[in-house]
């Protein structure tokens, strides 16, 4: 396991950073990294038609806890776009096992990613920072396309191109950077990572179709990997599970 925190730090001390946070365990963590490398945290959360509002609910924990000097949630209603993910149509059942490796999965929304990071990336030019971290992993969500390396350096590109910002910019220190810390780990390095952050994943939502009390059903993919990445990790798991 190995991140270079280096080379994500904080250009200016307490420069403002957005970080996009859905109130799972992967974008906790990477909120907890923002804030050991001297930023000053923005969280941003997505309200998008996703099937369960648990999630948001953890957002609003962990920003809290986690020490986002601000945390906005955007109405975004992406089930409009009937079709194409299991996440925002209900007529597609919620997977409970891994799919074939060459296919993306059911659970991918449709440009999700590069929705939200234009928001976060108007959202950062209009504070005056450059930093945009987000939750993006390439190892246990491999078939999501805008999950992978390639694409994260596309969308820096993207960004230094497309504003103000990027455009009047001379040098490499004043152009925009979007960091994905935890792209290359497995969810157990994850969870070994937030736990030296000091990050309770007891407030954290992963479940694709957690109730109304945040209860994780147990069974979903999603849950399946966060339940082997505690025992990978050696980490008790403080997941809350529906009991029936």
């Amino acid at each position: 396991m190995s991140i270079d925190f280096e080379s994500m730090r904080a250009r200016t001390p307490g420069a403002p950073a957005v970080i996009l946070l859905s109130g799972g365990l992967d974008s906790a963590t990477v909120l907890a990294i923002a804030k050991q490398l001297d930023y000053t945290p923005y969280a941003l959360s997505f309200r998008y038609g996703q099937r369960h509002s648990s999630e948001l609910d953890a957002a609003v924990r962990v920003a809290k806890t986690l020490g986002a000097v601000r945390h906005e949630i955007i109405d975004l209603d992406l089930r409009r776009f009937v079709g194409g993910s299991a996440l925002t149509d209900d007529a597609y059942a919620i997977p409970t096992s891994a799919g074939a490796k060459d296919e993306i999965p059911i659970t991918y929304v449709p440009a999700r990613n590069t929705i939200m990071l234009s928001v976060a990336l108007g959202w950062a030019e209009a504070l005056g920072g450059l930093d945009i971290f987000f939750g993006a992993n390439a190892v246990d969500y491999s078939g999501y396309p805008d999950c992978r390396p390639e694409y994260v350096q596309s969308f820096e590109a993207t960004a230094n191109l497309a504003t103000k910002a990027g455009v009047e910019s001379r040098q490499a220190a004043t152009r925009f950077r979007v960091h994905a810390p935890i792209i290359s780990l497995s969810k157990a390095e994850i969870i070994q990572v937030g736990m030296r952050l000091g990050v309770d994943f007891s407030m954290t939502v992963s479940c694709y179709q957690a109730n109304s009390k945040g209860e994780a059903c147990g069974c979903c993919e999603s849950c399946r990997l966060r339940q082997e990445g505690f025992v990978s990790a050696e980490v008790a798991d403080s997941t809350h599970y529906a009991t029936s």
